[in-house]
């Protein structure tokens, strides 16, 4: 089974949720947050995302750039919505044997504190083998400040324009995958009334397949203008470029040049 189809079976099966304790899930499975609604009419984001060795870094890689991708591909899709993260929670399953857990979360740590959304929990596992993929994986709650909305992916509107954060293209080799920096202030400028911004998306799965996402939440068919995708110096390929995905810039929409 494809990865987007298991997206699709979860999207169908989580329709109608049960609200818990007087709280009312806005948005479900299938954006970058969920949203929650609290009897008072506070908005909760939750996200949870993951970092696996040989997947998302390569064995070898900086202990102190591994804990800051964990933390912040989340804290990135806090900032798709337009929120700003509040705190986290985070999971590892060591390799067996594993022995720089310490240092490995206080880099976590210091991270979250960065991002202004501290751990406050979580969970650890060993291994029973030492050549298990070490594994991090990071919830991140985030608030609405008043005067900002959610930006869904599913607001594109016939005649809108595509807008990016930056430029995208050799995430992985040039180590930018482990470095880049959330998009908090410019998803917060997008999701502020008035803004104009109609739909967003964190780019991580390559622009291609990002923007389909976009287009398929909104019933829309998305162009895009190849010749006008800022493109990273030193990558001349566009194809590979919309394609290799872990930029976490943001793609907007918006019927002109967002405020």
């Amino acid at each position: 089974m494809q990865e987007s189809q298991l997206h699709e079976h979860i999207y169908a099966r989580s329709a109608g949720l049960i609200p818990g304790a007087g709280w009312r899930a806005v948005v479900g499975p299938g954006d970058d947050c969920a949203v929650l609604a609290a009897p008072s009419g506070e908005l909760l984001l939750l996200t949870v995302d993951q970092v696996v060795e040989g997947r998302h870094y390569t064995p070898g890689t900086d202990l102190n750039l591994i804990a800051r991708k964990a933390i912040a591909r989340s804290v990135s899709d806090i900032a798709a919505m337009g929120g700003t993260p509040a705190w986290a929670l985070a999971t590892g399953v060591l390799p067996k044997g594993f022995g720089r857990a310490n240092e490995l979360f206080d880099a976590m740590a210091r991270w979250a504190d960065h991002w202004s959304c501290p751990l406050v929990g979580g969970d650890i596992a060993s291994h029973g083998a030492p050549d298990h993929p070490l594994t991090l994986t990071v919830t991140v709650a985030g608030a609405m400040p008043a005067g900002h909305t959610p930006v869904l992916r599913s607001g594109v509107r016939p005649g809108d324009q595509l807008w990016l954060t930056g430029p995208i293209g050799g995430s992985f080799a040039s180590g930018r995958h482990l470095t880049f920096e959330p998009r908090l202030t410019e998803g917060m400028l997008a999701s502020k009334s008035g803004s104009g911004v109609t739909a967003m998306i964190d780019l991580s799965d390559g622009l291609g397949r990002d923007a389909d996402r976009l287009a398929r939440a909104s019933g829309v068919i998305i162009e895009i203008d190849t010749a006008a995708i800022p493109l990273h110096d030193g990558v001349s390929d566009w194809r590979t470029a919309a394609a290799e995905g872990e930029d976490h810039e943001l793609l907007l929409t918006s019927p002109t040049r967002p405020n």
